[in-house]
């Protein structure tokens, strides 16, 4: 279970808390449930999720199962920066599709004494580590992975297949273009994918 930081007056610094799993596994219904504390506890907090995210709303984040709460879409890392004054909670959805800087950014919040939470997919559909998730994991105080349910063995998921076509990293998705795998599910997925794909070429 996860605990938060207990506050020492003395030292003024903020930490790095990483959400992070597949698609459906429930990173967005934590990040804005701790969120949702912070701000029961009469803490001032903000929340930023990037400005290419519009699939349920343009302004709020939303979890697969519509828990919402409001944020300021931005374009890129930076302007978070310029954005958090006066806060006690940083909260950042859909980390991946930040550029590079939002590593540095998350450390500066922190050690201008805030605590920035920080929600991403681990991993991209090819199971490589995604963007700048990778880097927030390994500076962060505290890292949380959570699993999906595998929607074809019913164990752990922690990879996201697309059924989609394409070959872009970045295409937003739902549940008609991905789902969470289990290991071994995953790769007897992706095998079948490459032999109906040199099936059709041929």
């Amino acid at each position: 279970m996860f605990l938060e930081n207990t506050v020492n007056h003395t030292e003024q610094f903020g930490w790095i808390e990483v959400i992070c799993g597949s698609m459906f596994s429930g990173k967005t219904e934590e990040l804005i449930r701790r969120l949702k504390r912070a701000k029961f506890a009469k803490q001032r907090v903000e929340i930023f999720k990037p400005a290419i995210d519009v699939r349920y709303d343009e302004e709020e984040v939303v979890s697969h199962n519509d828990n919402r709460i409001r944020s300021t879409p931005v374009p890129a890392s930076a302007n978070i920066r310029l954005l958090a004054n006066n806060v006690d909670v940083v909260g950042i959805d859909e980390a991946q599709f930040f550029d590079d800087e939002i590593v540095a950014v998350c450390n500066d919040l922190a050690n201008r004494g805030i605590r920035v939470i920080v929600a991403g997919l681990d991993m991209d559909f090819k199971g490589n580590p995604f963007g700048p998730m990778p880097a927030l994991m390994a500076t962060a105080e505290y890292v949380t992975k959570v699993h999906a349910v595998c929607t074809r063995t019913g164990n752990l998921a922690h990879y996201s297949f697309r059924k989609a076509e394409g070959e872009n990293i970045v295409m937003l998705g739902e549940t008609q273009e991905y789902e969470p795998l289990s290991r071994a599910a995953y790769y007897k997925a992706i095998k079948e994918q490459q032999t109906r794909n040199s099936e059709e070429e041929e």
